[in-house]
């Protein structure tokens, strides 16, 4: 695990007056916000090309109060926003962070799009699971990879300096206060660079299995669909410097990660209309509660798998999403004229899950209710021909880590902030609360674009003041 060495501010060759540590959208966010106010930035990156988290998601970050939703008619307000998280969570996360998160989305949103040439667009169609209102921003082919193209594109217009294939191997510190880092090349040299403010955006700890298992026991052996450099490494050495960590059991899980392919079927299909089954044909939960509570349920099934049952009217919704397209690339999604061709096609029992699509017909209808809670009516009946993915239980990131206020400043134990460290998106404890189903979809995006924003302005206003 990362170390901290112990220095003297003075003994470094090379310094920057800030150094971000991941070059995905937290860090370039970060970058971002550092170069706006002039300040010399350096961004390490172990990886050949500026990837992270970022890149294997939709992209998507919700933002309220916006003019687009004013135009569209859409009534959303930073509170409103406050209040979804707050309800997706029970209540199980800091109010005053949710808020201040949600009073910066828009401002995140706009930033990015006319500031700095990302093409970020309201997302038209549908509502995820715990928003009340349509807010969902997104690049034209709602892409993690096409985000992250467009924000390295933004840094190189800002002039931020980007070194990638840096691994950081340590911290050096004088006490509490980060002096610099120690970096490893791919050739094994090894190298330290000063600087008087440090942005620690390197993920959480999904891709470590030692941490997975002690935090979140429930996810142990499940899929991981993340970044590998998720191992944990902000969240060590923020206590080694005596940080503050809270909600560690706190992950995204995803419910439908297509089974030996490691492609997302998107959840909108199961929002407007689609459900899961188990290998025996039934339905076991409320599919439409969320994405990542889903996925130990899925996991709890046999063999682990469910399949997600669609129709022709949902394939071309979700035809608008690149992760789809991919589905359909890999052959991951099937096609049966009618339920017996579906039930041949999937290996699953034709009565049972003749019944269940009988079932659900008649809780669209509003003639049965649903036993999991689920409420179908409002949504068109699924008709032939019918569509299917095999899908497994993923842990996509965790959502857990170093305590931050509202400025991204890592705190102790006693809610003071250590002198120049801040942390953001997977370093940073989010806004999901203790568990799966507090993930309210885009806020992993939410916290690593804001807390990147926030990050770089209260670092440059540090380094200013000094």
């Amino acid at each position: 695990m990362p170390n901290i060495i112990t220095t003297s501010p003075s003994a470094f060759e090379m310094a920057f007056p800030a150094i971000v540590i991941g070059g995905g959208a937290t860090g370039l966010s970060a970058a971002l916000a550092l170069r706006d106010r002039g300040v010399e930035v350096l961004v390490l990156e172990r990886d050949r090309t500026p990837l992270g988290s970022t890149a294997m998601s939709t992209g998507l970050i919700p933002a309220a109060g916006t003019p687009e939703q004013r135009a569209a008619g859409i009534d959303d307000s930073p509170e409103r926003f406050a209040a979804d998280m707050l309800g997706k969570t029970k209540g199980r996360t800091d109010a005053g962070l949710a808020l201040r998160l949600a009073e910066q989305s828009a401002d995140t949103v706009a930033w990015l799009r006319d500031g700095h040439g990302v093409p970020l667009e309201l997302v038209d169609g549908f509502l995820y699971p715990g928003h009340s209102a349509r807010r969902m921003y997104g690049t034209p082919h709602r892409s993690g990879g096409e985000l992250m193209g467009a924000l390295e594109a933004a840094g190189a217009r800002a002039e931020v300096t980007l070194l990638t294939e840096a691994t950081v191997e340590g911290l050096h510190a004088d006490g509490d206060r980060v002096t610099g880092v120690r970096i490893r090349r791919p050739d094994g040299a090894e190298e330290d660079i000063g600087c008087d403010a440090l942005i620690l955006a390197c993920s959480g700890f999904g891709g470590n299995g030692e941490m997975v298992r002690r935090f979140i026991p429930e996810m142990e052996g499940a899929v991981f669909h993340g970044h590998p450099g998720n191992k944990g490494d902000a969240v060590a050495w923020g206590e080694a410097l005596g940080a503050s960590t809270a909600d560690m059991s706190g992950y995204q899980g995803h419910g439908g990660l297509a089974a030996g392919h490691g492609v997302p079927i998107l959840w909108p299909l199961i929002v407007e209309g689609g459900f899961q089954v188990n290998a025996r044909g039934e339905r076991f939960s409320n599919e439409a509660a969320g994405y990542s509570e889903q996925a130990a349920k899925v996991n709890a099934q046999p063999g682990g798998v469910a399949w997600s049952i669609f129709d022709e009217r949902l394939h071309r919704l979700m035809l608008q999403f690149d992760d789809y397209r991919d589905a359909l690339s890999a052959g991951a999604v099937i096609e049966a004229a009618d339920e017996a061709a579906l039930a041949g096609a999937t290996g699953l029992p034709g009565d049972v899950l003749a019944a269940t699509i009988a079932g659900v017909a008649n809780m669209v209808a509003g003639h049965e209710e649903d036993a999991f809670g689920r409420d179908f009516t409002g949504k068109p009946l699924l008709a032939a021909p019918y569509r299917a993915a095999k899908v497994t239980g993923a842990l996509f990131h965790t959502q857990g880590g170093l305590v931050v206020d509202g400025d991204a400043r890592v705190l102790r134990p006693d809610g003071t902030p250590l002198p120049n460290l801040f942390a953001g998106g997977g370093a940073a404890r989010g806004v999901s609360g203790p568990g799966a189903d507090g993930y309210l979809a885009g806020n992993g995006l939410l916290t690593a674009t804001t807390f990147g924003k926030l990050a770089g302005f209260a670092a440059a206003a540090l380094l200013a003041a000094a």
